[in-house]
């Protein structure tokens, strides 16, 4: 990796990419050198034919707190800025680019994600919350509504009355809440949270990585498929994975009552 990254810290071991933002004494909040360095680091992972799957997380006290407001500097008497250019430019692409990557992305939430800290977050495939760790959608305490694909996500996890309530009075959403409602997977201790993160490296790196980008992309389509064309694609999915040396393991690892040594093939 020849880019040097000032704003995220990044490794990459054994099929698996660590993504750390780096800015803690800002709750690790969005500049443009850490767009510019998570474009770089996702331009290394979609390069690589070995990458089993990606870990996000945060450096910290926080996850991230969504935009740093002050890279973004007052605008001469009479202009407004135009806010759609950072979204199009930045986050969509980002949001876009986590979902598209063919291995489980797996968010691990440090601390408190805010705005659109919240955003990145839902746009990873699982998301771990230390019990510190809170959710807060405060863009209507400065005029602006939930973005970067924040009113798609929240609705579709929590149900219409849980996504408008905390994004329209902009409440903290604490980790174990969060985790009744749908909005992430698990809440775990703050102690656990490096040893939760090595288990799951060790699941992703060893684990049946043709059958995890299978599913993501299942499940990715679901929202938008009929169940005849979801159907359809499970067929095609089941067909293609039938066909690989990872299913014959599996079968074989079943038959002989040992752990699967699945190689991503």
């Amino acid at each position: 990796m020849e880019h040097t990254y000032q704003h995220i810290r990044f490794s990459y071991e054994d099929g698996v990419g660590h993504i750390m933002l780096n800015r803690p004494d800002t709750l690790n909040s969005f500049t443009e050198i850490m767009h510019a360095d998570l474009r770089a680091a996702l331009d290394f992972l979609e390069a690589r034919n070995d990458l089993r799957g990606l870990i996000l997380t945060g450096t910290g006290r926080g996850f991230c707190a969504g935009q740093d407001l002050s890279e973004r500097k007052p605008l001469p008497p009479g202009e407004k800025r135009d806010l759609s250019l950072g979204l199009k430019h930045h986050y969509e692409p980002l949001v876009k680019r986590l979902k598209a990557l063919p291995v489980p992305v797996v968010c691990f939430v440090n601390g408190v994600a805010a705005g659109a800290g919240v955003s990145l977050a839902l746009a990873c495939d699982l998301i771990y919350a230390v019990q510190s760790a809170r959710f807060v959608q405060a863009f209507t305490r400065i005029g602006l509504l939930p973005d970067a694909g924040a009113t798609y996500a929240w609705p579709r996890l929590v149900g219409w009355q849980r996504a408008m309530g905390a994004s329209l009075f902009a409440e903290p959403v604490p980790a174990a809440t969060a985790e009744q409602w749908g909005l992430i997977w698990r809440c775990i201790p703050d102690e656990d949270l490096d040893a939760t993160m090595q288990s799951v490296h060790t699941r992703l790196a060893s684990g049946a990585t043709l059958a995890y980008a299978a599913t993501k992309q299942a499940l990715n389509a679901a929202a938008d498929n009929t169940l005849g064309e979801q159907m359809a694609l499970e067929s095609d999915l089941q067909k293609a994975l039938g066909l690989t040396s990872d299913y014959l393991e599996g079968m074989q690892a079943f038959a002989e009552k040992r752990a699967p040594r699945f190689t991503g093939h």
